[in-house]
């Protein structure tokens, strides 16, 4: 009756070792380290990169305890703070001997002292949130001022195309901040330039307004418009600044929307401000512009002539200068996607990219007419310009097109990388910002365990009082409980915050619930004068529809806290969520296979440790030790 089969122990068995292995990592915190990463969108961090910081390390006879490459950036981890300032200094005297133009980044960083092993077996630590790992806080402003200038800037550039494709005669188009001002020699231009903004740029408004003899028609930004193109700005922000930190390696990054033009930005394990400044400087802006091939473009390409007029002169990465004209044809805000590929008749590399509707209509207008001659694609980080490449245009482009030549494999892959990154829609500034230690992140830390190691105690004390070996049996469900939930945690590489630590501390409470509804039950049947074997039996199959009800519904409240939360809501409803689970496996299945395996081989059990048995129609009471 009460026996499990020995698949099932099996089970409870792998389980109860893969909580085990998935939640040791936690116990051996972290390790000081050094984190290299590029400093520019076009430099790499890659096996000769880890070669020099070896090289530098052997030159200056420091011996890390690891360097290793992890993902985009390289991690030298050493045993103590100071020798971690050492190599910092080392490392950025090495690598960066121009500080005004940096080609990488050298931080200060953590990284788990989990054992090699355990690594190996993919058991990592859970991410530690900025309130416990320590790190850096941003707050963003981003300037939505500007992203309605530039609405209004591509609004001018759009209107004078269509106009010249509708044939219609104006006496020019300029901008006044957001306003788009057109001159109409007559009134049938008047009425044919309405009707073509009514028709094909609806999100603006016309008024008019006359000048002497002339009439203008001023265009301005309908007020959802307004609202929509501020939120798409600041959406584009959010994903640009997504694409740049996580590509540095920064592990688990909170980047979020607060407000109606704010973003803040954390990032935990960082812990110099100035560094942290420098990932958020990594932001960058594409444009795509024509090669200048005039005689005196390629003279000053060559250095015997000035550069022209309308032009500007900017280096590609080899450092050989490219003379640009200053008219974009194009920004990244136009283009979709990039993806690398190989050319199906030639088999190079190349990079195939895919832009919007806007977008297509402008590179097949410029394409026709500027065949076999070059377009630059520009990067433009912290002010400065780079070329990334500047093809030939070899035919009529559209709304899909490639990018090939002499690349290797390697360059098309970062090429389409740093392209699908994207622009910023609108520039920001940093109004906010917090240094949070990790001696307070420890501090944090030791605060959080103990209340949760306080908070289990407490409940393993009053269940074994009250409910002697059962109560013991409950308090190994419990702790079993607390260990599945941190693995899981562990394996889903969960962040781990404050909020995260006391829904800890309250699924250990919620828990417990259930192994009082069975020890209940199990009591009810004694008292009713069911043999032992029986009301053990009796009291997990009818504590199970009681306990799975009432997880069901706290189910739901954390998984509407999951959905519609956010920050700390959601780091809490997480480990609230997960812990509702762990606690039905662990208050059902792992208890019963303990009390099982401890009175279910005895056949004539004649009782059970579970506390005092109340009898209140006999106003008697029996003890589980002796009675029924």
């Amino acid at each position: 009756m009460n026996r499990y089969p020995v698949w099932k122990y099996a089970i409870l068995l792998v389980a109860l070792l893969v909580g085990i292995v998935y939640t040791l990592p936690n116990f051996f915190g972290e390790a000081p380290a050094v984190q290299v990463s590029a400093g520019k969108a076009t430099v790499r961090v890659d096996t000769g990169t880890m070669a020099r910081v070896e090289q530098a390390l052997s030159q200056a006879g420091i011996k890390p305890e690891s360097v290793a490459l992890e993902g985009t950036s390289i991690r030298v981890r050493v045993d103590t703070p100071d020798m971690q300032l050492r190599v910092r200094d080392l490392l950025q005297s090495t690598l960066v001997p121009n500080p005004a133009d940096p080609g990488y980044i050298v931080a200060l960083n953590l990284v788990s002292a989990s054992p090699s092993w355990l690594s190996a077996l993919g058991a990592e630590p859970m991410y530690l949130g900025l309130d416990l790992r320590g790190g850096v806080h941003f707050m963003l402003q981003v300037d939505m001022q500007a992203a309605l200038t530039k609405k209004a800037e591509a609004f001018s550039g759009d209107l004078r195309t269509r106009l010249r494709e509708a044939d219609i005669r104006h006496g020019g188009i300029a901008r006044q901040g957001q306003q788009v001002e057109v001159v109409a020699r007559d009134a049938q231009a008047v009425e044919r330039i309405r009707r073509l903004v009514q028709d094909q740029f609806p999100e603006f408004q016309l008024a008019d307004r006359t000048v002497g003899d002339e009439t203008r028609l001023v265009a301005t930004l309908r007020p959802e418009a307004a609202r929509n193109v501020q939120a798409q700005a600041l959406k584009q922000n959010i994903t640009t600044l997504h694409n740049r930190i996580n590509e540095l390696g920064v592990a688990e990054p909170v980047i979020q929307q607060q407000g109606l033009d704010r973003i803040v930005v954390q990032l935990p394990g960082v812990q110099d401000t100035a560094k942290a400044k420098d990932i958020l400087g990594r932001t960058a802006t594409l444009e795509m512009r024509l090669v200048d091939e005039s005689a005196e473009g390629r003279a000053a390409e060559l250095g015997t002539g000035p550069v022209p007029f309308g032009s500007e002169r900017f280096f590609d990465r080899e450092g050989r200068p490219v003379i640009v004209k200053r008219q974009v044809i194009l920004t990244g805000d136009s283009l979709t996607d990039a993806q690398p590929g190989f050319d199906s008749q030639t088999q190079q590399p190349k990079v195939d990219l895919t832009v919007d509707a806007k977008g297509g209509r402008i590179m097949r207008d410029v394409s026709r007419e500027n065949l076999k001659r070059r377009m630059a694609i520009l990067l433009f980080e912290k002010g400065r310009g780079e070329v990334l490449t500047a093809p030939v245009i070899q035919g009529e482009l559209g709304n899909r097109f490639q990018i090939s030549g002499s690349m290797t494999v390697s360059e098309a892959n970062d090429l389409a990388l740093l392209l699908r990154a994207g622009s910023l829609a609108a520039p920001m500034e940093i109004i906010e910002e917090l240094t949070i230690g990790p001696t307070l992140g420890a501090e944090n830390i030791a605060k959080g365990f103990q209340s949760v190691a306080w908070g289990f105690a407490a409940i393993i004390a009053f269940m074994a009082v009250y409910y002697a070996v059962f109560g013991l049996i409950s308090g190994l469900a419990l702790a079993v409980n607390l260990l599945l939930l941190v693995a899981v945690l562990s394996m889903l590489q969960a962040t781990l915050t404050l909020p995260g630590m006391a829904a800890m501390a309250l699924a250990l409470g919620m828990a417990i619930d259930s192994n009082v509804l069975i020890n209940e039950r199990i009591r009810e049947e004694l008292r009713g004068g069911a043999a032992p074997q029986a009301a053990i039996h009796t009291g997990y199959e009818r504590a199970w529809a009681t306990i799975l009800d009432s997880n069901i519904t706290t189910l739901i409240a954390g998984v509407a806290l999951l959905t519609f939360g956010s920050g700390p809501v959601r780091g809490f409803a997480v480990v609230h969520t997960i812990g509702i689970l762990t606690s039905m496996f662990s208050a059902v299945f792992f208890s019963r296979g303990l009390v099982n395996l401890w009175y279910g081989r005895q056949k004539k059990l004649k009782s059970v440790s579970i506390g005092t048995v109340w009898r209140p129609s006999a106003d008697s009471a029996i003890t589980g030790a002796d009675g029924r």
